[in-house]
């Protein structure tokens, strides 16, 4: 998990001071590609959004004991930071050269967050006296603010949440495609809802004071039909059903307009207390065909509609999980393929200086044998590989074969039940394998 600096680029030149083989450089890479330096640094991003989260504003900018004792290991926490954004610099180059520290996003992030902590430790901000009168100056504490990208340098440590903040952002076109059918949907149940059930929660039940008065703790819709199923009739004495209630939520909660019908719809597909409306719709119009609206509401904006932005997230995780795998396969055959070239050239040149060795008169019988014979075993040796390597291959291919001629024989003859059976007939196919 902790390999991810492992694979970065390194420029031919560093600050235009520290060149590829510069002992500083040598050095600034080898601490940072350290493992136990990677989990140091997690470790002290840790423990810094552990004392932000522990800090008390007070009014007037009065402070705690707490909080100035934890105020004061802010300039080591910054230093560690600097530390690490200035090896990282060192290593990588600045800017200029593909592979730099900046041209990484999240190293940009880091930089941010690292520029902005040590200029609001600078002594710029806050009032001054000048001739006992109060004179504003640069106000650098609302940079502090800044403070809070710090939990994002753990997605810059660690590739896995990279993968998944980058599957998220990669994901905001296609979920803006699926935005815009829920609000297709919505649009028309909200138009809907307006021909059905407009200005239906309006009616409450009032008593001879003017004043609402239910069973219940809530006012509710009612109506003075009595022949719909389902409908609520004032049930306490003296009260009478009259239209004149601004409705539910103040009102909001209604089909009156496409506006409110729009954000009530919304409410019904988020399943957050969309019974509640429903049960409203009840009360003033009756239960016979209100489901016929609502379970086509939440199957469908619900179920179906909000379900597919998990689709989207996933697919797009799957995706940039694949491209983080193959970019790592590419990058290892690559460095393998490196590998294999420089020892090719070294042992060109070990074959070239041997054969200058041979020309020279200088050299004795005995030399040219010893030199002749490390050459034959090394032939032997890389003979033997290959053989080695072909015989796997080639048993690798006979497994196969002869498990498709088990399903041959399973195919033609139906369900092997003798085992004798089976291994006479592939000892027909096959001649090389041996009756059990």
């Amino acid at each position: 998990m902790m390999q991810f600096a492992s694979t970065q680029v390194f420029g031919p030149s560093s600050l235009f001071i520290f060149a590829e083989d510069n002992i500083i450089r040598r050095n600034a890479k080898a601490i940072i590609e350290w493992g136990p330096f990677e989990y140091f640094i997690l470790l002290t991003i840790i423990g810094n959004c552990i004392v932000l989260s522990m800090e008390q504003h007070l009014p007037k900018n009065d402070k705690k004991a707490l909080s100035e004792l934890l105020e004061r290991t802010e300039p080591y926490f910054m230093g560690i930071f600097c530390l690490e954004c200035a090896l990282k610099v060192i290593a990588f180059g600045f800017v200029l050269h593909k592979g730099s520290y900046l041209r990484s996003g999240w190293n940009a992030m880091d930089f941010v967050v690292v520029v902005s902590g040590v200029v609001t430790m600078l002594p710029l901000g806050g009032p001054a006296q000048v001739a006992n009168a109060p004179v504003d100056t640069v106000d650098l504490r609302t940079l502090r603010a800044v403070r809070v990208l710090r939990p994002l340098k753990l997605v810059s440590g660690i590739p896995s949440l990279q993968v998944v903040l980058k599957s998220i952002l990669c994901a905001m076109a296609p979920l803006l495609q699926i935005g815009l059918l829920v609000l297709f949907a919505i649009i028309i149940f909200a138009i809907i809802g307006l021909e059905f059930y407009s200005g239906a929660f309006h009616s409450a039940c009032y008593n001879e004071r003017g004043e609402i008065e239910n069973v219940s703790e809530k006012p509710m819709p009612c109506t003075n039909k009595t022949s719909p199923m389902g409908v609520y009739n004032c049930d306490v004495k003296g009260t009478t059903c009259l239209q004149k209630w601004i409705g539910p939520n103040y009102g909001i909660t209604s089909f009156d307009n496409i506006g409110f019908a729009m954000i009530t719809v919304f409410q019904c597909i988020t399943m957050e207390g969309w019974t509640t409306v429903m049960y409203y719709t009840n009360d003033s119009l009756g239960s016979t065909y209100n489901w016929a609206y609502f379970i086509p509401l939440i199957v469908l904006g619900s179920f179906f509609m909000l379900n597919l932005v998990l689709g989207v997230l996933s697919g797009e995780f799957a995706k940039e999980r694949e491209r983080v795998e193959n970019r790592r396969e590419f990058l290892k055959l690559r460095r393998q393929q490196q590998i294999e070239r420089e020892l090719n050239g070294y042992l060109e040149w070990i074959l070239t200086a041997e054969e200058v060795i041979l020309k020279e008169d200088r050299t004795t019988e005995e030399e040219k044998a010893a030199i002749m014979e490390a050459r034959r075993r090394a032939a032997n040796k890389k003979l033997k590989q290959a053989t080695k390597q072909q015989s796997t291959e080639t048993e690798e291919d006979f497994e196969e074969d002869e498990d498709e001629m088990e399903e041959e024989y399973v195919d033609e003859g139906g369900a092997v039940e003798d085992e004798f059976g089976k291994n006479l007939f592939l000892s027909f196919a096959c001649p090389k394998r041996t009756l059990k």
